[in-house]
């Protein structure tokens, strides 16, 4: 199934990037910004859950978000995270796509009880099924169904989890 993501309206002969304030609000960025690298750093998985959820993002009970991890930071309100999961160290999560003749946008669902591997980029677009464990250093640019390990760049389903 391709990823869910929404081809944004073209600005300008240039590359897409050079367009983002048309398409999102300077001070909302700068908000995002803040917040997101407050969280980035604070110790406190509570306060990063607080952080995170000020930009918008969806975030469940219990979850766990590691040291150093970055949500994007022109649309974090398209990322759902559910109840239970962990997103490992320096995992980045993105939710925009600009290229240079194209934008896209997508939302990343995270599901419950999921758990991402240190070192990993999820794309925009994406669904990780509950259950599933993502490798540490993995490109999730695909949909992960509920309950397996994947991992590897490009992500690839590498078994059903074992329950236990």
């Amino acid at each position: 199934m391709p990823r869910n993501l929404t081809t944004l309206t073209k600005h300008g002969p240039l590359n897409s990037l050079q367009y983002w304030p048309k398409l999102v609000p300077w001070w909302r960025v700068v908000w995002n910004f803040i917040c997101i690298y407050l969280a980035k750093y604070s110790p406190s998985l509570g306060l990063k859950v607080f952080l995170y959820r000020l930009t918008g993002a969806k975030i469940g009970k219990h979850v766990s978000i590691g040291l150093a991890v970055v949500f994007d930071v022109f649309y974090p309100q398209l990322i759902t995270i559910e109840d239970n999961a962990v997103v490992g160290y320096n995992t980045v999560i993105l939710c925009h796509e600009f290229l240079v003749r194209d934008a896209r946008i997508g939302p990343v669902v995270i599901g419950r009880d999921v758990m991402i591997g240190a070192n990993s980029t999820v794309l925009a677009g994406v669904t990780i099924g509950a259950g599933t464990e993502v490798s540490a250093m993995s490109l999730v640019n695909t949909h992960l169904p509920p309950g397996v390990l994947a991992g590897g760049v490009p992500v690839k389903v590498l078994r059903a989890r074992a329950e236990g």
